[in-house]
């Protein structure tokens, strides 16, 4: 498609009409000759003499010569270009922070896969994790672990390829075998500075209780409740253990309720798989839609026009002038 950027430029076509018509012309004075008997050969020639100045005329060549250098170049300064396809950008308008326990007590082999063979937690949590960030395209994600200490595993990406590769390098211990789940949720919060989305999602895997946190799990989730992060909490570890390897359930529902989140329970890798899928459907993705258009200027070629037809009635001059020389 093929447009003007500035078609309100084509109002100063007439304008070298305008200055023709109203401003007065150019007087310049040149030298003459004067003879006795002028009157006798105006008399003779027919002519009658008249005082005043000589405007001289162009030739019609010459006049739609100027016509259309003035027309190039005006359409030139109304920037021609040529319209693409119109492209379409989606953007998430959402970001995900997985903060994910990797605990001693995650090695345990309680869970049971749909065919009820055992499974090791984190192993069950890592299957399920890659099909819900696969299912995210478009969305920023970031990874976090925590045990004794919570870690950036992974900061805000959209290449959720590389997200799952900072994933499979996770093994149990690797952040201490303790939990430190106040602090895991204040780094997220952190984590959310470099976000500039309204939807900031804070999904939280534990499997015990905060025994390592400076921050309890609780001024954590007011924090988080007052910067406008929903945090949804997943248990996945055994509420009647005792110590450490007792996951503390009423400590996760306290920090889903507090930010308008909401807290589930998993014990198996379906119920795991399932409690991803409720979160989906309580969070639809939010999109923004930008589209344009690609534009290809195209001034050059009437300038260059312009320029080649200058070029070429100045050589046509030059060529007559040097006929009527030499006849």
């Amino acid at each position: 498609m093929f447009s003007f950027a500035a078609p309100w430029v084509f109002l100063l076509l007439p304008l070298p009409f305008l200055v023709y018509g109203l401003a007065p012309p150019y007087r310049e004075k040149s030298n003459s000759i004067r003879i006795p008997f002028f009157r006798h050969v105006a008399q003779a020639a027919g002519v009658e003499p008249n005082s005043g100045s000589a405007i001289p005329q162009h030739a019609r060549f010459q006049a739609a010569t100027i016509a259309l250098i003035w027309l190039l170049l005006v359409a030139a300064m109304a920037r021609p270009e040529k319209l693409g396809e119109p492209l379409v950008i989606e953007k998430s308008a959402r970001d995900v922070v997985l903060a994910l326990d990797i605990s001693g007590s995650m090695d345990q082999r309680d869970f049971t896969t749909t065919d009820g063979a055992p499974k090791q937690r984190l192993a069950a949590v890592k299957d399920v994790l890659r099909r819900f960030i696969a299912e995210r395209q478009g969305d920023r994600m970031a990874l976090i672990i925590f045990g004794t200490r919570a870690f950036v595993q992974a900061p805000f990406t959209e290449d959720l390829n590389s997200l799952n590769g900072f994933l499979d390098q996770t093994q149990v211990g690797m952040a201490g075998p303790n939990t430190a789940l106040g602090d895991a949720i204040g780094l997220g919060i952190r984590t959310f500075d470099s976000s500039e989305v309204d939807q900031r999602l804070m999904i939280v895997l534990s499997d015990g209780a905060d025994t390592s946190s400076r921050m309890t799990p609780v001024n954590a989730a007011t924090i988080a409740a007052e910067k406008g992060v929903v945090i949804y909490t997943i248990g996945v570890g055994d509420p009647d253990a005792s110590g450490e390897d007792r996951v503390d359930l009423d400590a996760l529902k306290d920090i889903a309720d507090r930010t308008g989140g909401e807290y589930f329970f998993a014990d198996d890798e379906e119920a795991l798989a399932d409690t991803y899928a409720r979160i989906d459907e309580l969070n639809p993705r939010v999109v923004e839609t930008q589209s344009y258009r690609p534009r290809e200027s195209l001034a050059h070629y009437p300038l260059a026009l312009a320029l080649l037809t200058m070029l070429v009635t100045m050589i046509g001059q030059l060529v007559i002038q040097r006929r009527r020389g030499a006849a």
